[in-house]
């Protein structure tokens, strides 16, 4: 029986804090899996930036990507790898440059979900270039947009039609209002959505592989406040729904790390933002929920590399689409294409592996959360994102956040004194 190194590589920009607690983690884990005759160990290595030969052998089984979205070099050496050495990336990288919002929302519309009714504007300004008088002489035409704001209703939200974070995101509650936004929206292709009002909830869900987590959220208030610490908030039946559509959405665009925007109205859930690939990650927006995603991260990449899970190919749309002809209600069909993202994201086969090789997480990360280095990661954070005469007030936040987590963590657990 030979003993077999598989390699996970940390592709990061400026995060601080989750990947200490992953490496830390992993090394306590100190994982020794049975695979083939075999006994699998793992290694974590940050990936660094630097010059490659098209033809350099990539020696990572899988690589968790925070860069793709944003910084090409990192984007095509991972694109190179899985093109050339089968490399496994969170996540798919030509599909985080490709899918943005607008195509999000025109396919998941095509499949039936109740995305709210949405326009796309051309922008108030444009890039000079050569060929661009020509083209909009001949070919653009004056629209009025206070009739298509009067079709939607008000209020309704401007918005990028690409991009994340809240960026450029504005509500609109009357005509002028949207004149006088959209002058100055500049060189942006922005959308205009129809504002589901009243809702009773909103909701982010966090899927990372077939793994869900879902939190009430308050996108109106500051960054460490917005991921709300909420229990009991959503029916079984609702919760359901919610992993049904999540997995839906990354499963058709080959995301395994999303996150997905609904609110409920009437009773029903309304997704308004899906195409976020790279999502909050830091314990200074996550507090509560942060170790969650430590621990997903960890799981999700431990089986992908032990399996030596493949990339698709290609995106394979052609089953959902033929879900979408059939003559059913949503209701049906939401549970038919989760059954399709299960098996992509080979649920049952994770479960069994994480019940087997796993099992101990919970217990580790327990500990590592009521540690000196968690707690110093923690305040590495909060040091590069507040002002210094607040770095004491947030660190003790922060980490009693992660307090109260262990607390109802070892409630979970069943743990005594």
């Amino acid at each position: 029986m030979a003993e077999v190194t598989r390699r996970i590589g940390l592709s990061l920009g400026a995060d601080i804090c989750w990947p200490i607690a992953y490496e830390e983690i992993v090394r306590r884990l100190d994982l020794r899996v049975p695979h083939e005759g075999d006994t699998l160990r793992f290694e974590v290595e940050r990936v660094t930036i630097e010059p490659f030969d098209l033809r350099q052998r990539c020696d990572y089984e899988v690589v968790i990507d925070r860069l793709t979205h944003w910084f090409s070099t990192s984007r095509e050496w991972i694109k190179k790898s899985v093109l050339m050495d089968g490399l496994y990336v969170f996540n798919n990288p030509w599909s985080v440059q490709s899918m943005e919002k607008q195509t999000s929302y025109c396919a998941m519309m095509h499949l039936g979900f109740p995305v709210p009714d949405t326009w796309l504007v051309p922008p108030k300004e444009y890039e000079p270039s050569a060929d661009l008088e020509p083209t909009l002489t001949q070919y653009a035409r004056m629209f009025d947009l206070g009739r298509i704001g009067a079709e939607l209703g008000y209020p309704l939200f401007m918005k990028p039609y690409d991009g994340g974070a809240w960026v450029g995101v504005t509500k609109i509650d009357d005509e002028a209002q949207l004149r006088a936004t959209y002058e100055g929206s500049g060189k942006r292709v922005m959308h205009l959505q129809k504002a589901i009002l009243p809702h009773d909830l909103f909701v982010r869900c966090i899927g990372l592989g077939p793994q869900t987590h879902m939190v009430r959220y308050d996108p109106a208030a500051a960054l460490h406040e917005r991921y709300q610490v909420a229990f009991d908030f959503l029916s079984a039946e609702e919760a359901r729904t919610i992993r049904a559509m999540t997995l839906t959405i990354n499963a058709f665009f080959g995301w395994d790390f999303n996150s997905m925007e609904a609110l409920r109205a009437g009773g029903s859930f309304h997704p308004i933002d899906f195409a976020n690939p790279c999502p909050d990650s830091q314990v200074t927006a996550l507090h509560y929920h942060f170790p969650w995603i430590v621990k997903a991260n960890i799981r999700w990449s431990i089986f992908c590399a032990a399996t030596r899970r493949a990339m698709r190919p290609n995106l394979d749309w052609a089953p959902f689409y033929e879900v979408a002809a059939l003559d059913l209600s949503f209701e049906d069909k939401l549970e038919r294409y989760a059954q399709i993202a299960d098996e992509r994201f080979e649920t049952a086969r994770f479960e069994e592996f994480c019940d087997e090789h796993l099992a101990h997480l919970d217990e580790v990360a327990y500990d590592f959360f009521g540690s000196d280095l968690a707690r110093d990661a923690v305040r590495r954070k909060v040091v590069a994102m507040f002002p210094e005469h607040e770095v004491d007030q947030f660190t003790e936040h922060f980490w009693g956040m992660i307090q109260f987590w262990r607390k109802t963590e070892a409630d979970r657990l069943g743990k005594t004194g």
